[in-house]
């Protein structure tokens, strides 16, 4: 493995550009006026903006984690359990791309922009990481900077020089919010094996992979139905967004009913993977909406 491949692992790449694009949708959406030419510059910076400070976010998640990571078959090749890069690289590219990203939101944006996105950063590598292995609480704690994204988003849109938050962006952010449940726990439900083994305690119910957390992931995911009518309620899209989110939601939804009737892995692959499409598709349809 070279060192550019390694550092370049480091950034989660994937999860990255998924954290980033929700801000993207975040600017379209928070922009006054809309005009394609205008929206594509500042979109793909804020991404940008947003990839360089995930990217530190998840390697202070790495140096934390390495030797927990050499405990797991999923992480056992990552970077740091191989001993490729050090701690005192890991550091380096942390401080690197960390300050690149939040200077070109700071700079390009506003300040507020910057200042969401540095809190972000803070809680997930410093409070969410270690949480992993003391509580289930860390996937509440995680939620957040999970949900920052299109809020920061949004806040690069405005066009004034502090930056200003608006209800537009605490919908998206509580949208977002409650997404992470029913994903994060179908993950932790699929690799509970490997979670066990480096100590991690992602699921909310003692009993693990059970009724129990089931009945949670089912909870949250009914909740995101009404949340995902806001914006429509609130004038930011139509009714076309509304039908998608409703019609997605219920599908998410029958998922997990299907994972309380059976609590199997099977079930559990099939909402981790419904997750990754429910989220981007209701994003997009409300940036489609608002055109």
């Amino acid at each position: 493995m070279t060192k550019v491949r390694a550092y370049f692992q480091l950034l989660k790449f994937r999860l990255s550009l998924t954290v980033s694009f929700s801000a993207a949708i975040g600017y379209m959406l928070g922009q006054h006026e809309f005009s394609w030419k205008i929206h594509w510059v500042g979109a793909l910076l804020v991404m940008l903006g947003g990839m360089l400070v995930t990217g530190a976010a998840n390697t202070i998640n790495q140096i934390y984690e390495k030797d927990l990571d050499k405990l797991m078959k999923r992480t056992a090749k990552r970077p740091m359990p191989k001993g490729v890069l050090s701690v005192a690289e890991g550091w380096v590219f942390v401080g690197l791309t960390g300050i690149a990203g939040l200077a070109l939101l700071g700079l390009y944006f506003n300040p507020l922009t910057a200042a969401l996105s540095l809190i972000s950063l803070i809680l997930y590598g410093f409070i969410y990481t270690p949480l992993k292995t003391i509580s289930p609480i860390c996937v509440a704690v995680g939620a957040i900077p999970g949900a920052l994204p299109p809020m920061i988003g949004w806040v690069a849109a405005t066009n004034t020089l502090t930056g200003e938050l608006g209800m537009g962006a605490w919908i998206l952010f509580g949208i977002q919010f409650m997404w992470q449940f029913p994903h994060f726990w179908a993950i932790a439900w699929v690799l509970d094996e490997d979670y066990r083994k480096a100590g991690f305690r992602m699921l909310p119910a003692p009993g693990g992979r059970d009724l129990r957390t089931a009945f949670q992931i089912m909870t949250y995911t009914l909740l995101l139905i009404p949340l995902s009518l806001l914006p429509m309620q609130f004038g930011m899209t139509g009714k076309t967004s509304a039908l998608i989110a409703v019609v997605c939601g219920v599908l998410f939804l029958m998922q997990t009913l299907y994972l309380m009737r059976t609590c199997t892995k099977k079930a559990a692959m099939r909402i981790m993977f419904g997750s990754f499409l429910y989220l981007p598709i209701v994003q997009i349809a409300l940036v489609f909406d608002k055109i």
